[in-house]
């Protein structure tokens, strides 16, 4: 009986942990329009947490180029653009990394989370100093 308890806990703390990962594919949805704007998909490399676009929503921008980037992405397709870079788990996020604009052309800070009270929301926080942005995007099922 008691191995029957255990294994109920095992999985339950299994499932727990399960939920709260941040990888995966992510809905991003603009904080002022409240537009879905395209898919985001996280993923490790080398011990560190990436994230690139892999589908834009809105079919009359599927072909947008990074106009406000500079360097070797001037001009460089949005689609497969990646966006987040080099982030490490501290505690319950994932930071010390950053995360670029590519409409505003703009490089942040950045920190990574699972809400709280639901799994399904991933809370994006970009920095500049003390200033920050937050965006919730939805998980998409894979």
């Amino acid at each position: 009986m008691n191995k029957y308890i255990l294994l109920i806990i095992f999985l339950c703390i299994s499932i727990s942990v399960t939920a709260q990962d941040i990888f995966g594919k992510w809905k991003t949805i603009d904080d002022e329009t409240g537009e879905e704007k395209s898919i985001v998909e996280i993923y490790e490399k080398d011990g560190k947490v990436f994230g690139k676009i892999i589908e834009i929503l809105n079919p009359l921008k599927k072909d947008a180029l990074c106009t406000a980037c500079e360097g070797e992405d001037y001009n460089k397709p949005i689609l497969g653009f990646q966006l987040i870079k080099n982030l490490t788990k501290d505690g319950d996020y994932y930071k010390n990394g950053s995360i670029f604009d590519p409409q505003k052309g703009k490089m942040y800070t950045c920190r990574l989370g699972v809400d709280a009270d639901n799994p399904d929301v991933l809370e994006v926080r970009g920095y500049i100093a003390f200033f920050y942005a937050t965006q919730y995007w939805q998980r998409v099922d894979n």
